[in-house]
């Protein structure tokens, strides 16, 4: 895709529970969120080239989120995480840049506010995310629930994960499906969510980390286009929108 002065865009190149990374790319430099894919994928997504990324936000420890964090840092791209992230995988150098939530933090002309969300990590964040080519941009990932409310919003990345019909259907009470319950976005969650925020200002929602087995992106895509009336996309592969 050729991209114009002034146009960004968000672009997918992995997203659930085998792998999650996000490109934020406007013209004049990149932000990478989440590396849990290998190195050398995240490296053909930015069509290898890496002297305008300024950086990289990892949410948690979970390797379909951290993966590739040493072979950034390694090949010279700040990664940016938790105090705890960092602790748990045991990795510390130079290039790894400890945020904390509620304290903003520049990297590049992007600006970033972690915030606390909730899941079995050592110290899981969510990101909001501001610059001039995009607005402002929320990520939220990993959690069963999020107790901010957020304003002036252009561009809303939530995780969907299952129904909980579904997941009830096809999944005996197990000790996995009380972990989901507990860490993961219901489609009701999110659609609660969503009403209880400010989205006078959405121009976008994309839906992330869908369960294969207990999503259904038809149906989610669906309910929350209804609810909201805003234009909704599922993230997969090699998916890219318009900020």
């Amino acid at each position: 895709r050729t991209r114009g002065r002034g146009l960004s865009v968000l672009k997918v190149l992995a997203s659930g529970s085998r792998g999650n990374c996000y490109l934020l790319i406007t013209p004049d430099e990149t932000l990478i969120i989440e590396a849990g894919i290998k190195y050398k994928e995240i490296l053909k997504g930015l069509n290898y080239k890496i002297d305008k990324v300024v950086g990289c936000l990892v949410t948690h420890e979970h390797k379909d989120h951290s993966k590739s964090i040493k072979d950034l840092t390694e090949n010279g791209i700040d990664v940016y995480s938790a105090k705890g992230t960092f602790e748990k995988l045991n990795i510390k150098n130079y290039r790894t840049k400890i945020v904390k939530a509620n304290k903003r933090q520049q990297i590049g002309n992007f600006t970033i506010l972690p915030f606390d969300v909730i899941h079995d990590a050592e110290e899981p964040l969510g990101f909001l995310i501001k610059h001039q080519d995009i607005g402002t941009l929320l990520f939220i990932t990993d959690t069963c629930y999020c107790e901010y409310n957020f304003k002036n919003v252009n561009s809303i990345l939530v995780e969907c994960n299952y129904i909980k019909e579904n997941l009830e259907e096809y999944c005996i009470e197990t000790s996995l499906s009380v972990r989901i319950k507990d860490t993961h976005f219901e489609l009701e969650n999110v659609i609660d969510f969503l009403k209880a925020s400010d989205l006078s200002k959405v121009k976008n929602i994309m839906l992330l980390h869908l369960s294969e087995k207990h999503g259904d992106d038809v149906v989610m895509r669906e309910k929350v286009e209804e609810v909201t009336g805003i234009p909704v996309t599922i993230a997969e592969k090699r998916i890219e929108i318009n900020l």
